[in-house]
């Protein structure tokens, strides 16, 4: 603030001046000490001023008793998976009480390089979301892909270390360069040693637990079973809850949110499209899924706003105090999270200008330069073969071998999509449906986003391609060669700038067409945009070939 403003602020604070804003007769969640009070609170140029009785105001809501509590914070979350530029993703989040947002661009980092991470931090300078941006540790994820942009160094990310929305190193998927002291893995957390440093460690316990926390990362998302997450917390490592489009992972973990842990516990999306937002919410869903199962309400929003505050230092935001910015819930119920009102700086969501120059872009509008491989480059071998399982809700999967012939069977291949010419590598997966007929595909295929197709017949998978290539990316369903539905993703092939009401109705024709041709998967896109993850277990297929995680090599797709 400047001098002007804190003689103001004074003055507003102690009743001298009246407040812009005053917010009377609130029963307030006090997030230090886990009481509901009731009192009046008082803002001025968008900061809370006063927690007092007497104060007056240009503007004044009597609340009557309605709860109040601090706004949401997304504490891990890559708004490419949104499908919509950050523009658009602050205006179908903020509505639903998401105030501040901790996000990783390493989606398009991995297809742009360092122009991707430019990209946010300019976008994150001018959104209304408060929005921080973690820079990508893992560009590109690991050596079992192709990704666009390129390896970003430890110097590139340092460099941008002083950008005023910069906050931290982003999740250090690479777990074997962290416990083998990777020179470059370790350059980067050295860089970064003075910042939060976020993890990614799913299934990792004991001893490499241990060295991976010593290493300075002191938080991570990837907890999909309690007991994995209570280690976790035993060696010091906040446990970021998370229900996205996919992994949904709140059920399994909610036993470890209490009074106590509420500290170091709180709540992410990951990845979460904008038809399950509109549906369901963002973290208002999480929120509501924990109140549901008789987490008591303090801890609940406590976990959802303060801890994550705290855990990286954000000290302007996450409570409702004197002096933090007035990012507020007004709830007409608070045990159901039914939001009222939600406040931005104090002002009505509904009442903010948006940049309307966040929602323009042709950024990254020709970044795939493959062709469309013939039908024979997409058949796979035959017989005794390796097959990943798709696993509902999950973004971990199985290993199995099977006949390649077997019911549910079905073809995936990923093609590389950077202009390198490489002929696609095919695979088998399990869990689209039994009477799969035709072709799913995608060009977002986590983290290098190749294309993925998956499939019944070489046919529909090729012309499904094709049509990716010739949109520029997105989502599509085929049969019988024909389009069913499709979405497309001019931005780097992983973002559009339309509206959101538009992507929502294109998203539902889509899970419409994918019913249609047999698929049983709730969310197939965004599951298909993991096949292709060699950091998750088990078993993954990337461009380079079958991917045994464990391993962490490349094995063969017959048995």
């Amino acid at each position: 603030m400047t001098s002007g403003h804190y003689t103001e602020t004074l003055q507003a604070a102690r009743g001298i001046i009246p407040a812009q804003l005053l917010l009377k007769n609130a029963k307030l969640l006090e997030v230090h000490s886990g009481q509901w009070v009731h009192t009046d609170i008082a803002v001025h140029h968008g900061r809370v001023v006063g927690l007092d009785s007497g104060y007056t105001a240009h503007r004044t809501i009597d609340l009557k008793g309605a709860a109040v509590v601090p706004g949401f914070i997304d504490a891990h979350v890559h708004i490419e998976s949104s499908c919509m530029v950050p523009g658009r993703f602050e205006q179908a989040v903020l509505a639903r009480g998401t105030t501040s947002a901790i996000c990783d661009p390493h989606e398009l980092a991995n297809v742009l390089g360092v122009e991707g991470l430019t990209y946010f931090l300019d976008c994150a300078e001018k959104t209304n979301l408060d929005l921080h941006v973690m820079l990508s540790s893992c560009v590109p994820a690991t050596h079992l892909e192709t990704n666009g942009g390129g390896t970003i160094t430890a110097a590139q990310l340092a460099a941008l270390k002083d950008r005023s929305r910069a906050l931290g190193l982003a999740e250090v998927m690479n777990v074997p360069g962290v416990l083998n002291r990777s020179p470059e893995v370790h350059a980067k957390l050295e860089a970064f040693s003075d910042r939060p440093i976020d993890g990614h460690a799913p299934q990792l316990r004991g001893k490499d637990l241990s060295a991976y926390a010593a290493c300075g990362i002191s938080s991570c998302h990837e907890s999909s079973e309690l007991s994995e997450a209570q280690e976790k917390l035993l060696k010091g490592m906040a446990v970021w809850i998370r229900e996205g489009s996919v992994a949904k992972d709140l059920d399994a973990l909610l036993p470890i949110l209490n009074a106590y842990s509420s500290a170091t516990v709180g709540f992410c999306t990951d990845d979460r499209n904008p038809l399950d937002i509109e549906h369901e919410g963002h973290i208002d869903h999480l929120v509501r899924k924990a109140l549901r199962s008789g987490v008591p309400s303090e801890s609940v929003y406590r976990a959802a706003s303060y801890s994550v505050a705290r855990h990286y230092g954000l000290r302007e935001v996450g409570a409702v105090t004197p002096g933090r910015w007035a990012n507020i819930i007004v709830l007409d119920d608070a045990p159901t999270c039914a939001i009222r009102t939600v406040y931005l700086r104090g002002t009505p969501v509904q009442e903010l200008a948006f940049d309307d120059s966040l929602t323009r872009t042709n950024l990254g509008a020709h970044s795939i330069r493959a062709a469309a491989p013939t039908e024979a480059e997409l058949t796979g071998p035959k017989g005794r073969v390796h097959v990943i399982g798709a696993i509902e809700g999950k973004i971990i999967t199985t290993h199995s071998v099977a006949d390649s012939t077997d019911s549910g069977i079905a073809r995936l291949s990923v093609l590389e999509r950077y202009g390198h010419g490489h002929k696609p590598a095919n695979g088998y997966v399990s869990g689209f449906g039994a009477s799969l007929n035709g072709a799913i595909a995608s060009s977002v295929g986590h983290d290098s986003h190749n294309l993925i197709v998956v499939g019944n017949n070489t046919g529909d998978m090729r012309a499904a391609l094709a049509h990716l290539i010739k949109t520029g990316g997105g989502f599509c369903v085929v049969q019988n060669a024909k389009v069913l539905a499709d979405l497309a993703l001019p931005v780097g092939g992983l973002m559009t700038p339309a509206p959101t009401s538009e992507i929502v109705t294109k998203l539902r024709s889509l899970r419409t067409a994918s019913r249609t041709i047999g698929c049983e998967l709730s969310e197939p896109f965004l599951q298909l945009a993991f096949l292709s993850l060699p950091v998750i277990p088990k078993l993954k297929l990337t461009d380079r070939g079958l991917i045994d995680v464990e391993q962490f090599k490349i094995i063969s797709v017959s048995a």
